[in-house]
């Protein structure tokens, strides 16, 4: 289904751009940043908030040697030099570094050394650009400073540190601006998580109450918008909602700690969010990957979890906003992607995953999505957001999602959604011997005719996955135009890197091994399977290399894909024990 732009989206987003450009205008001047940013700062911090997520010590200490790797790209950092006057590699890198996102892994390294250096940072950070700075005290930059200076709280804001007082009083500016500026930002989630951060600066810093009561307004207002019934963020990525959880438990102890009730919304949203995490959690106690989202941190989110309790009871198996099914069986898990993309600013980072699955066994995960992470290189963006990064089956190598292509349009909104795989519909039907789910799409229908329906079905002890996909033409769209054509697919099913595979010698089945030694069976009926290279970049750190299993074939431009070459049967099948772990 098409999804140009309204007008109304381009009017609003130009008129948003507007008051963005006014407001920096305005306080690049000296009098009313005075007057807008001017409020007492406390002394000292009586009671800092407690970080859930912690660094991650290699990373930090490659920092105290003035290696910055961030963003995916690395910048060497004479002893004599001062990091922020290096040009950067690219601006992700420079709103990393100005995010100060590298700030928990420093100060994760047991060296006397790691803290002093953290404060010599932040005071040439405020020396050079304390003021203000077109760049760094952008909306989404200053709040993620905000958060890790809140979370590093002991550190920056020690009682015995003669530049305290600066930094308190930085910080106070800084959460006024934000206050100011949250309205300015697009509704999508770098606001939530600026309305998280603006909340948790008012009341580690002690602000008046009614700059308190307007902060929690703002993120009630933005938690209603963007949290969805189910849990769920509107992005659709499951890695938002567990960020989103997390930050909301570091909020809730840090007033707990103050003696103050926040308000039902929070609790209510904390308690949505945690069933949707435990939803998209596999075996491993990582999340599965989808739109633009990665394992996420397992031990942060077993303490939100813990915090938030009421894990105890049995969870839901559908999440009907956040669109997806999840069958669970003999330790296994099933997770299929059953919904199309979110529309406007939401959609700046979904992929073209419309009936994609991951497939996890207590042995490990098995079949996923190549997914991202913020600390991959860039070029790999585009590339993992297309169907075919994806396991599920791909026409003619095109994407069931289309992006706006280059120009003004994708300048001004960002690369969002042209074009979705709408309607997407599924069903679910259970049995005694397992569960059933059938789902299809429409992503290919206007170019080529052809719909895709995917059905799986996961047996009840877990150990027998079969799945069928299908091209087919919808009876209401008549005969085609040329019978005669043949439109290439591949079915794709990207193996953790973690699993070793091998082909029979027919090329028609292949043995899978896990990463504990257990062993899997994949089979199909659909011609020769092709073992290639693929990419993993869900787990953080450097792209990991994996495989993928490919069956292709070309599809009849008619028919109700009922039957061979539009008709493809697959099976993983479970075998036990066959190898030592990998």
């Amino acid at each position: 289904m098409k999804r140009q732009p309204k007008t109304r989206e381009i009017a609003a987003a130009l008129a948003l751009r507007g008051r963005r450009e006014m407001s920096d205008l305005l306080n690049a001047a000296p009098p009313y940043r005075m007057l807008t940013q001017n409020q007492r700062a406390p002394e000292a911090l009586t009671k800092p908030p407690k970080a859930i997520v912690k660094g991650d010590k290699a990373y930090g200490a490659a920092l105290l040697g003035g290696r910055f790797a961030l963003a995916g790209e690395i910048v060497e950092i004479p002893e004599e030099d001062s990091v922020w006057d290096r040009t950067a590699p690219s601006k992700r890198f420079a709103e990393s570094l100005h995010r100060f996102d590298w700030l928990a892994d420093l100060l994760a390294v047991e060296d006397p050394e790691a803290p002093l250096m953290a404060r010599r940072l932040a005071d040439d950070w405020l020396t050079r650009f304390g003021k203000w700075n077109w760049f760094s005290w952008e909306p989404h930059i200053l709040e993620g400073r905000l958060w890790a200076w809140m979370m590093a709280s002991e550190t920056l804001f020690s009682a015995g540190d003669e530049n305290t007082p600066k930094r308190l009083k930085s910080a106070v500016r800084q959460t006024l601006r934000l206050s100011r500026c949250l309205s300015l930002m697009p509704q999508d989630k770098a606001r939530l998580f600026a309305a998280i951060t603006l909340r948790l600066a008012m009341l580690t810093l002690d602000l008046p109450a009614g700059l308190q009561a307007r902060s929690q307004a703002a993120l009630d207002a933005e938690l209603t918008a963007q949290l969805l019934p189910d849990g769920g963020h509107a992005s659709r990525n499951p890695r938002v909602a567990a960020d989103v959880l997390i930050a909301l438990v570091v909020l809730d102890q840090a007033a707990d700690a103050r003696g103050v009730t926040l308000s039902a919304e929070v609790s209510r949203a904390m308690d949505r969010a945690a069933a949707f995490i435990r939803f998209c959690r596999l075996p491993s106690g990582g999340l599965c990957v989808f739109h633009g989202g990665d394992e996420g941190d397992s031990r942060a989110i077993e303490t939100a979890l813990k915090h938030v309790g009421g894990g105890e009871g049995r969870g839901f198996n559908v999440a009907p906003h956040s669109g997806y099914n999840r069958v669970q069986a003999g330790g296994a898990v099933l997770i299929m992607d059953s919904a199309g993309p979110p529309k406007g600013p939401h959609s700046a980072d979904v992929h073209a995953s419309a009936l994609a699955f991951e497939f996890a066994a207590p042995g490990g995960r098995l079949v996923v999505n190549c997914g991202w992470s913020e600390d991959q290189p860039r070029t790999w963006r585009e590339a993992v957001r297309a169907t075919a990064a994806h396991s599920v089956l791909t026409l003619e190598e095109t994407s069931s999602t289309r992006l706006l292509a280059q120009g003004w349009q994708r300048s001004l909104l960002g690369p969002r959604v042209a074009s979705g795989p709408e309607p997407v519909k599924a069903r679910r039907n259970e049995e005694d011997l397992g569960v059933w789910l059938e789902a299809s799409h429409e992503g290919y229908r206007r170019d080529f005719g052809l719909s895709l329906r995917r059905r799986l079905f996961l047996a009840s002890d877990g150990g027998d996955l079969r799945g069928e996909d299908s091209l087919f033409r919808p009876v209401e769209d008549g005969a085609p135009d040329n019978p005669e054509l043949r439109y290439r697919f591949s079915i794709r099913f990207h193996l953790h890197p973690s699993v070793r595979a091998s082909l029979s010698r027919d090329s028609l089945s292949a043995l899978l091994v896990a990463g504990n030694g257990d062993g899997w069976r994949f089979r199909t009926d659909g011609g020769p399977v092709r073992l290639e290279r693929s990419v993993y970049l869900a787990a953080g750190g450097k792209p990991e290399r994996s495989t993928q299993l490919v069956v292709s074939g070309e599809a009849e431009p008619y028919g109700a894909g009922e039957r061979p070459p539009n008709r493809v049967r697959w099976a993983f099948q479970r075998l036990g024990r066959v190898g030592a772990a990998g």
